[in-house]
C-alpha cells in the first residue's frame, strides 16, 4: 500500500529520524509509539505530504485516499448536521442516516443536531472534525492523538468502529490499552530509528528491551575486542619484528564499527510522599449535592467513605459533572448540601484542570516547587524537578515559557513535595506517554494513602480503581465494585451495541465453555510445533553466538601470536557460526510470525464468545 524508503528528516541541527523504512499493507492497523519530541506526527505530515522529507522516497498508490484528523477548526454551517454532512461523497449526500449514526456515537444527542456548531466546546468541535473525517471512507486513517477529547463512552464506541473499519489505520495514542485494543501491530520511532512488529504495544517493548540486552552484549564484546587490539598495537608497533603485525592489527581496528552506548531516553519518575496517619478512614462524604443554580442539579445525595489504601475512580460522559465532584470534596465548590469530613490527619493533594491557573506565570519550576514545601532543600527540589523532567537549567525555566503539558508536569512535581495521605486527581495521564502513565499507575499502586480519581482511561481504572462513582443519564451513582464489575453488572445504557448484546437470546453458558476449549484446543495444536521452533531456534542462536565469542578470543590471541594458519582457520570457523546465526535468525523471524497469526487470530475468536 504506502511504503517508506530511507526516510530522513532533520529540524535545523535536531535530527528527528534517518534511514527509516515501513510498508502498510492491506488491512494492517499499526499504533505509532514513542517519547514526546520523537517525531511521530512528523511522520504523519510526510505521508500526508505537509512537511518533506530531507531524504528518501515516499510511495502512495494512484487513488489511495487517506483522511487525517484535523486539529484546526472551521465550520461554515449553521446546524451541526448540515455541517457534518458536508463529508459525504456527493453520490452517498443524501444519507443523513449515516452523519446521525456517527454523531450519535461520538456522544452527540438528537437535540444537538441542529445547534450552531461553534456553539460546542473546544472538544466537541474536535470530535465534529472526526465525524467528518470518518463518514469520507478513506482508504488509510491518520489517527493523531483522537482519545484527547472523548469520554469513556465514545472511546468504547470509536474503539468498536476501528476494528470493523475496512482499510488501513495508522494511529498515535497515549492510551495504551486502547491502542491494544484495536492495532495489528506496534511501530515505534525509538533513538532516532524505527521498529515494526506484530503485536502490542507490551510484546513491541518486550522485543525492544531484547535487542538493546543483545546490542549491550555486542557492544561490551567489541570494546574488549578494541582494547586488546590497541594493547597489541601500542607494545608492537615499535618493534621492527611485529611492526607488520601491528600495523595490520591498526587496519583491523580501522574496519570495526563504532557501536555507541545506548542513550537512555528519559521518564518521569513518580514517588509520592505519604503522611502516616493512625486514620483508617480519611475522607467520609455525606450526602452531597451541587448544581450551579437549582434547576441544574449535577449531582445529588452522594455519600461514600474513603478507607487507607483505597483508589475511587469517578467515571462518565463529559459534561455531566466529574470535575466538578472532586473540586466540591476538594474544598474549591461549595455544595449546596451535605458534609465533607476530612480525619484531623488527612492531608492530600489535588491535580486539577483548573489547577494550572494557580501556577504564577512568573515563577520558575523552582519557585513551583518550593510555594509547596519552603523547608526542602535545594538538592530535594532538584531531584523533583529531574523526576519532572526538568533537569539542569529547565529548572529555572519561567512557567510562561512552558506548554500545557510541562505545566501539568509542574503541578505533578508540587504533589510529589508535599506530605500527604490523600490524592484527588483528575485526569492525570493527559499529556503523559506510555512510559510516564506505566510509572504514574504503578505510583497510585504502591500510595499507602488513598485516592480518588476521574479518569477515561479504562486501563488506569482497571489497574487502579476499587470502587467507582458513575455519572449517567440519570445523574451520579455510588458503585461498591471495580469497573470489570461495572461492566459486567451494569454497562454504559448509551453503548448501541451493547443494547444489542443485552437484548440478544441468552448464550448458553456451558455451551460456550465447550467452544472455548475447543478454540484453545485448535490454537494450541497450531501453535505447539511453532513454539518448539521458536525455543529451539533462540537455544541455538544463543549457544551459537558464545561460539563465536569463543573463537574470536581463540582469534585474537592467534593473531597475537602471530600464527597465520591458525587465524586464517578460526576466521573461516568464525564466519560458518556468524552464517549460521543469521540463517536462524531468518528462520526465528519467519516462525514468530505465523506464531503471531494464529495467536492474534484466536484470540479474536475467543474474544468474540466473550
Amino acid at each position: 500500500m504506502i511504503q517508506l524508503t530511507n526516510i530522513s528528516k532533520n529540524f535545523g541541527s535536531q535530527e528527528l529520524f534517518s534511514d527509516l523504512n515501513f510498508r502498510l499493507n492491506s488491512g494492517n492497523r499499526v499504533g505509532l509509539v514513542g517519547r514526546n519530541g520523537s517525531g511521530k506526527s512528523t511522520l504523519f505530515k510526510l505521508i500526508l505530504d505537509e512537511e518533506h522529507p530531507d531524504s528518501g522516497d515516499i510511495t502512495i498508490p494512484k487513488g489511495y485516499k487517506i483522511g487525517a484528523l484535523k486539529q484546526h477548526l472551521h465550520f461554515n454551517q449553521k446546524t451541526l448536521r448540515e455541517e457534518t454532512a458536508l463529508a459525504l461523497s456527493e453520490e452517498d449526500k443524501f444519507s443523513i442516516y449515516k452523519v446521525e449514526k456517527i454523531l450519535f456515537g461520538l456522544g452527540f444527542t438528537q437535540d444537538d443536531l441542529n445547534k450552531d456548531p461553534l456553539s460546542f466546546s473546544g472538544g466537541y468541535q474536535i470530535r465534529i472534525n472526526l465525524a467528518k473525517l470518518l463518514l469520507t471512507e478513506p482508504n488509510l486513517l491518520l489517527l493523531d492523538e483522537p482519545t484527547n477529547y472523548l469520554d469513556i463512552v465514545s472511546l468504547r464506541w470509536l474503539r468498536n468502529f476501528l476494528k470493523n473499519f475496512d482499510g488501513e489505520v495508522i494511529i498515535i495514542t497515549h492510551d495504551r490499552d486502547f491502542m491494544d485494543s484495536i492495532t495489528t501491530h506496534t511501530m515505534g520511532i525509538t533513538r532516532k530509528s524505527l521498529y515494526v512488529i506484530p503485536g502490542n504495544t507490551h510484546k513491541f517493548y518486550e522485543q525492544l528491551e531484547s535487542n538493546d540486552e543483545h546490542y549491550e552484549k555486542q557492544r561490551l564484546s567489541q570494546e574488549k575486542k578494541r582494547k586488546e587490539l590497541e594493547e597489541f598495537i601500542a607494545k608492537n608497533k615499535t618493534r621492527a619484528s611485529t611492526a607488520a603485525q601491528a600495523q595490520s592489527k591498526v587496519k583491523l581496528l580501522e574496519k570495526m564499527d563504532d557501536l555507541d552506548s545506548l542513550a537512555n531516553e528519559s521518564t518521569l519518575q513518580f514517588d509520592f510522599n505519604f503522611k502516616q496517619t493512625p486514620a483508617k478512614v480519611l475522607l467520609d462524604v455525606k450526602g452531597i449535592s451541587f448544581g450551579y443554580n437549582p434547576d441544574t442539579i449535577l449531582f445529588n445525595n452522594i455519600s461514600f467513605t474513603l478507607k487507607k489504601g483505597e483508589t475511587l475512580g469517578i467515571i462518565g460522559k463529559n459534561g455531566k459533572g466529574k470535575s466538578t465532584l472532586l473540586n466540591t470534596i476538594a474544598g474549591e465548590l461549595k455544595a449546596l448540601s451535605g458534609e465533607v469530613d476530612f480525619h484531623g490527619t488527612t492531608t492530600f493533594g489535588h491535580f486539577g484542570q483548573t489547577n494550572i491557573n494557580h501556577l504564577n506565570p512568573n515563577n520558575s519550576v523552582m519557585d513551583e516547587i518550593y510555594v509547596t514545601n519552603a523547608k526542602l532543600p535545594e538538592a530535594t527540589v532538584r531531584g523533583i524537578c529531574g523526576s519532572m523532567m526538568f533537569s539542569g537549567d529547565n529548572a529555572k525555566k519561567k512557567v510562561s515559557l512552558l506548554s500545557g503539558g510541562e505545566k501539568s508536569r509542574v503541578m505533578l512535581g508540587q504533589i510529589l513535595a508535599k506530605e500527604v495521605n490523600l490524592l484527588f486527581l483528575d485526569e492525570p495521564t493527559n499529556h503523559l506517554d506510555m512510559a510516564s502513565i506505566d510509572a504514574l499507575t504503578t505510583a497510585i499502586k504502591n500510595f499507602e494513602g488513598s485516592c480518588i480519581i476521574v479518569t477515561h482511561s479504562e486501563e488506569l481504572l482497571r489497574r487502579v480503581c476499587d470502587r467507582l462513582i458513575i455519572f449517567a443519564k440519570e445523574g451520579a451513582s455510588y458503585f461498591d465494585g471495580n469497573y470489570d464489575e461495572f461492566l459486567e453488572k451494569i454497562g454504559w445504557e448509551e453503548e448501541e451495541f451493547e443494547q444489542k448484546v443485552k437484548s440478544a437470546p441468552k448464550v448458553n453458558k456451558k455451551e460456550n465453555k465447550k467452544l472455548r476449549s475447543s478454540l484453545i484446543t485448535e490454537r494450541n495444536k497450531l501453535t505447539s510445533p511453532l513454539k518448539k521452533e521458536i525455543e529451539k531456534l533462540e537455544n541455538r542462536i544463543i549457544e551459537v553466538e558464545s561460539f563465536i565469542e569463543e573463537e574470536q578470543e581463540a582469534l585474537i590471541s592467534a593473531s597475537n601470536k602471530g600464527d597465520n594458519s591458525k587465524v586464517i582457520e578460526l576466521s573461516a570457523v568464525v564466519r560458518k557460526y556468524e552464517q549460521e546465526v543469521e540463517e536462524k535468525f531468518e528462520k526465528l523471524e519467519e516462525s514468530q510470525l505465523k506464531f503471531d497469526k494464529i495467536t492474534l487470530e484466536y484470540d479474536e475468536k475467543l474474544a468474540d464468545i466473550g
